[in-house]
């Protein structure tokens, strides 16, 4: 919260005419704004399309600044307006007069303390529309921040556009700022040069502490709330509340409030389900249970091996030790053969968040958005860290971002890969990326190399051993007992078939076996292999040439004398 505090304040005491703040959280926008603005000693103006253009605050005005009489005047029959409502209460600015008096009508209302609350809710006349509300600020003088809400639906409008540049430009030279907010905006190129973009930054784990100190405060004025949660249990709490935003975490903490009619240590994980729920609704990402780790994985032990080396580097003690969190890795290998399953493994095995990412939903028809989206994202692992993000299938995101990528898709994927790339790079939260990839001869070279993913693992088909572990794995998973089973005759007849074939051909032996009202036996297994044709067969060339790209530029996922060659 403090450096998006500070980068605010940054942006308004170099007088950047135009900040644009892209949020649905609008609140939380207007309420930073109205803190910067109040450390530098400023006032602020809100405009909306319902109430035109209001004061809401303002601090002692330099010395030497008057009130005219007028304006006093005007206050003092405000200040005798009891019976009226406030929302009906105007202040007129009359064009003909002086500057002083027609700013000293929009300003003295929140002069003293006395007059501050009958300021509250009043309005500049005849600023509902954009334009005059434009024109009302390039007249001012007053050093102030003009928050614009919802004004995205007014810049298609070329007399709003024309009227916010002349704004702009006349800001630029005074230590004025608009802040425009909105959900979505698409800025004009005529206010390319004027504008700057500031992203709300997600609460830090202090932050969420407040928030949760907060809610309970409000919602104990409301409910019969008891606290039974120590200070571990807040902590913990606010943990699982990472990645969401001020808006988000006060309704996950709302719900696990009232759902329990307490703050306790069911309310930990309460905030956690909210917290999926928000995630799936963004669209790009989703919270997967991670209920599995590396030992429901057959095989592959140099791949685990290396994994446990790297178990608890993201914590203090490592940081302490010397050591970076790791960043990544790319598994590559034949269809089936076990690559996501070992990528929400690995979430598991180091009991961390697992959090998928939706490549297509990443994509939008604007230009701009996509890039917009995918710094999102980012922005949401990093809140959510320590955590392992999961993107499938690699390729089918940055396979168009070579050379002729802009004649394709107008340089989305290449501006995509370039975002990527910067955040892999440059990202210090502990956000481990596990990416899975069938093709990785499509990938881009700058994507691979070291610094981006920490390793590029290949996992070929199963041989005999991990054969036997796979047998081993799916007829315990099915609640049979794999010691009455000829694991090795079966693992033998499984040659060449990728741990998706084994366990289909599990699965088609417990059919055949129920259907006929038998156990399942081995001779069950050996027939249902018997059925299947496996993808070293079908696929066999792409495979070959696969393992050939993978031999001298991979780091094989199998132990050295597990390798193909024992198969």
């Amino acid at each position: 919260m403090t450096d998006g505090l500070d980068r605010l304040k940054v942006l308004i005491n170099s007088s950047t005419p135009i900040v644009v703040m892209e949020t649905s959280e609008e609140m939380h926008a207007v309420n930073m704004v109205r803190t910067a603005c109040r450390e530098l000693n400023m006032s602020t103006f809100e405009w909306s399309i319902a109430d035109g253009l209001l004061h809401s605050g303002t601090n002692v005005p330099p010395e030497g600044q008057k009130i005219s009489l007028q304006a006093r005047i005007d206050q003092n029959s405000i200040r005798s307006q009891g019976g009226r409502s406030q929302a009906q209460t105007r202040i007129a600015l009359s064009p003909g007069g002086a500057e002083a008096d027609r700013l000293a009508r929009a300003v003295a209302l929140s002069m003293g303390t006395d007059s501050a609350a009958a300021a509250s809710g009043t309005a500049i006349y005849n600023t509902r529309e954009p334009v005059q509300a434009l024109a009302n600020m390039e007249s001012m003088t007053v050093e102030a921040v003009f928050i614009l809400k919802d004004f995205h639906r007014h810049m298609d409008d070329p007399v709003v556009v024309r009227r916010l540049r002349d704004v702009g430009q006349k800001f630029a030279a005074n230590r004025r700022t608009v802040v425009i907010t909105a959900p979505e905006i698409v800025v004009p190129a005529e206010l390319t040069t004027l504008v700057e973009y500031f992203d709300l930054p997600l609460p830090d784990r202090d932050r969420l502490r407040e928030i949760i100190h907060e809610m309970f405060t409000r919602l104990s004025k409301t409910y019969t709330l008891n606290l039974q949660l120590d200070a571990a249990g807040v902590d913990a709490m606010s943990a699982n509340l990472g990645g969401l935003t001020e808006e988000e975490a006060e309704r996950a903490i709302s719900q696990a409030l009232v759902t329990r009619y307490a703050l306790c240590s069911e309310s930990v994980t309460d905030v956690l389900d909210a917290k999926k729920q928000l995630l799936r609704h963004s669209g790009m990402l989703e919270f997967v249970e991670a209920s599995d780790n590396m030992a429901v994985v057959g095989g592959l032990e140099n791949l685990k091996h290396w994994l446990g080396q790297r178990r608890g580097a993201w914590e203090d003690a490592a940081r302490e030790f010397g050591l970076e969190p790791p960043r990544g890795m790319i598994i590559l290998g034949v269809q089936g053969c076990g690559k996501s399953l070992c990528a929400r493994a690995v979430a598991g095995e180091w009991k961390l968040p697992l959090v998928k990412f939706d490549t297509s939903a990443v994509y939008d028809k604007y230009i701009g958005e996509t890039e917009k989206r995918i710094r999102k994202v980012f922005q949401v692992a990093e809140g959510l860290a320590p955590c392992v993000l999961w993107i499938d299938e690699l390729e089918k995101v940055f396979a168009g971002s070579g050379p002729d990528s802009a004649s394709a898709d107008a340089g989305v994927s290449s501006r995509l890969l370039a975002s990527f790339l910067s955040w892999m790079q440059d990202r210090k939260a502990a956000v481990f990326v596990a990416a899975t990839c069938n093709n990785v001869t499509v990938l881009p070279p700058e994507l691979i190399r070291k610094g981006r993913f920490d390793e590029l693992f290949f996992v070929d088909l199963p041989n005999q051993a991990e054969r036997k572990q796979i047998f081993s794995i799916q007829l315990a998973k099915r609640k049979r007992n794999p010691a009455e089973f000829d694991l090795e005759k079966v693992a033998a007849a499984a040659k060449g078939y990728s741990g998706a074939e084994i366990d289909a051909a599990v699965q088609g032996g417990l059919y055949a076996a129920y259907s006929e009202k038998k156990p399942l036996a081995t001779q069950s297994l050996l027939d249902a292999l018997a059925q299947t044709v496996p993808l070293s067969i079908t696929r066999a060339e792409e495979i070959a040439a696969l393992r050939e790209w993978a031999r001298t530029r991979t780091v094989a996922a199998s132990a050295r004398d597990a390798g193909p060659a024992a198969s």
